[in-house]
């Protein structure tokens, strides 16, 4: 869970900025939001699904008008006056923040057998599985306790589902797109005889992304259970 911000004041709507976190009244309610009194110029508006972070079948089963709320903004507009709030806390990192090979720090929130879950200030945790913590771990307990802090690198992000798989080897792995430049002093034979030794390690490594594809199977099995079990 990301660190609770403290409550900003905002004198104008060219004040406020994304994941500002206010305090209002509401005003008014309709089908589709509630509206909250900021203090501002123009009143700010909580969309239903923004109540909270389950389904809300009427506005008024989660707020009605005058009762004091604590807000965020999601979305500002000051030429057109519009102020787009929630009343769900936002992550303190978006999926836009994040990209793979970047390195980051969280704290290990759960250890299950086949790894340990990391939150990195994110939406969700992060999966930091054994085999990602060293060549000879056998158990995720030999490296890492509940409630630590580590550094991680994300090493796959998939915004679709939402996970995120991490690494403890913090070092960006070399770029394989490039080939290695040629000794310009090996002699064509040389130079023939590594090219054909490229090809057949490529025809290998093709042969073996089969067993890749059953590792990337087998992690968002772990996701569906360990993460969606918990709702």
């Amino acid at each position: 869970m990301p660190e609770e911000t403290s409550v900003e004041q905002a004198a104008s709507i060219n004040d406020l900025h994304p994941k500002m976190r206010l305090e209002g009244q509401i005003t008014r309610t309709e089908l589709y939001g509630a509206f909250v009194d900021l203090g501002l110029e123009r009143d700010g508006m909580i969309h239903i699904s923004r109540l909270a972070n389950r389904r809300i079948n009427k506005v008024t089963d989660r707020v009605n008008v005058g009762d004091k709320v604590t807000v965020w903004v999601t979305d500002v507009d000051p030429d057109l006056g519009r102020i787009g709030l929630t009343m769900v806390e936002p992550p303190a990192v978006d999926w836009d923040e994040m990209a793979e090979g970047q390195v980051r720090t969280g704290k290990v929130v759960r250890i299950e057998r086949y790894g340990a879950f990391v939150d990195l200030g994110a939406e969700r945790p992060g999966l930091l599985h054994v085999k990602q913590m060293g060549e000879y771990v056998r158990t995720p307990n030999e490296v890492v306790k509940d409630g630590e802090t580590v550094e991680v690198r994300i090493l796959r992000l998939d915004r679709r589902k939402r996970q995120i798989d991490l690494t403890m080897d913090v070092a960006e792995e070399p770029d394989s797109t490039e080939e290695d430049e040629e000794d310009p002093f090996l002699s064509p034979m040389e130079v023939a005889f590594r090219q054909a030794q490229g090809r057949r390690s490529r025809r290998g490594a093709g042969r073996r992304s089969g067993g890749r594809s059953r590792d990337r199977d087998d992690m968002e099995s772990i996701y569906r259970h360990a993460l969606d079990g918990d709702r």
